[in-house]
C-alpha cells in the first residue's frame, strides 16, 4: 500500500469517526491553507474561474471566489469520506434535485436517462441519492493511478449501489454496456465538462475552445433516451442539483452522426456553462480546461 492509498484509507476511516462539525472545520482550514499557499491547483482554479466570471470582477473579488471554491472542493471530499456511513434516510435528506419527477418518469417508463454532469457540488452524493430512490444507476470512472486507488474508489461507489465501468480495460466497451443499461431503464450520469481522452468534441465554452466527451451525446443518439444537463451546487444544509432538458436531439435529417454528436455536445456545453455561471464557487475544476 503506497502513501496515496494510505491517505485515502485514513480519510475514509478517520473522517467518518469525527463529528461532522469537527471534520468540516478541519477541511475548511485545509482549504484556506491551500488558498494562502497559491499552489498549482489553486492557481489553475483561479485561471478557470476568471474565464467564467469575465474581466470585470476585481482581483480581490476573484480571490474571495477562489477561496470559496477551494472550501467547496474541501467540503466535497469531507462528505465523500463520510458518505458510506450515511443511512438511506440521511442520503435522501442531504441532497435535493429540482426535476426529480423527470427521472422518476423515465425510469418508470423503462427508457432510462442520460445526465451530463459538471465537476461541481457533490456528484457522489447525487449518485447515492438516485440509488436511494430505488433507481438503477450505471456510470464510468476514470482509471486513476495508482491502480489500487482506482480500485478503492470503485469499491466506494459500488458500495453505495452504483455500477461502475472502467473507461478502459473492461470486458466490453463502456458505451455498449451503457447502451444496454439505458435500454433496461437505468439512469446514466456522466461527468461531461472535461475530456480525458484527447479525442473529445471541440466546443465553445465561456468564449474559448475546449474538448468535451462525446459519450453523453452518442448514448442519447444511439438509444433515444432523454438527455439532461445538470447544474450542481451547495446550499448550507444540502448538496443541490437541477435538470435542464430533455435536450432536443438531432435526427438523421440533420446530418452525419459526427455532425449530430458535435451539435448536441455544444448544447451540453451551453447547459453546463449556464449552471456553472450561476454557481461558480462550486465548480471544482483544478485542471487545465481550455485549448489555448
Amino acid at each position: 500500500m503506497n502513501l496515496t492509498e494510505i491517505g485515502f484509507v485514513a480519510g475514509w476511516r478517520l473522517v467518518r469517526a469525527l463529528p461532522r462539525p469537527v471534520a468540516a472545520a478541519a477541511f475548511t482550514a485545509g482549504a484556506d491553507r491551500a488558498h494562502r499557499r497559491r499552489g498549482a491547483g489553486a492557481t489553475r482554479l483561479r485561471a478557470n474561474l476568471r474565464r467564467v466570471v469575465g474581466p470585470d470582477l476585481s482581483e480581490a473579488e476573484l480571490d474571495e471566489l477562489v477561496r470559496a471554491g477551494l472550501r467547496s472542493y474541501a467540503r466535497y471530499w469531507m462528505e465523500a469520506f463520510r458518505l458510506p456511513s450515511l443511512s438511506r434516510e440521511q442520503v435522501l435528506a442531504t441532497f435535493r434535485l429540482d426535476g426529480a419527477e423527470l427521472l422518476a418518469a423515465d425510469v418508470a417508463a423503462g427508457r432510462g436517462a442520460v445526465v451530463a454532469l459538471p465537476h461541481a457540488g457533490n456528484w457522489d452524493l447525487a449518485g447515492a441519492w438516485v440509488v436511494a430512490n430505488g433507481w438503477p444507476l450505471s456510470t464510468v470512472a476514470e482509471r486513476l493511478k495508482p491502480e489500487a486507488v482506482y480500485q478503492r474508489f470503485v469499491a466506494f461507489r459500488e458500495g453505495l449501489g452504483m455500477e461502475i465501468l472502467p473507461t478502459t480495460g473492461g470486458h466490453r466497451p463502456p458505451l455498449d454496456v451503457l447502451t444496454d443499461r439505458l435500454n433496461d431503464g437505468a439512469v446514466v450520469p456522466l461527468l461531461a465538462d472535461r475530456d480525458l481522452s484527447a479525442r473529445g468534441v471541440e466546443v465553445d465554452f465561456f468564449g474559448g475552445r475546449t474538448r468535451m466527451p462525446a459519450g453523453p451525446a452518442l448514448l442519447a443518439l444511439r438509444t433515444g433516451a432523454p438527455l439532461y444537463v445538470a447544474s450542481m451546487w451547495y446550499e448550507p444544509d444540502a448538496a443541490c442539483a437541477s435538470l435542464e432538458g430533455p435536450l432536443p436531439v438531432p435526427g438523421h435529417q440533420d446530418g452525419t452522426l459526427d455532425k449530430r454528436v458535435r451539435s448536441l455536445t455544444q448544447l451540453i456545453a451551453d447547459g453546463l456553462a449556464a449552471g456553472i455561471a450561476r454557481h461558480p464557487q462550486d465548480w471544482h475544476m483544478l485542471q487545465r480546461m481550455w485549448l489555448d
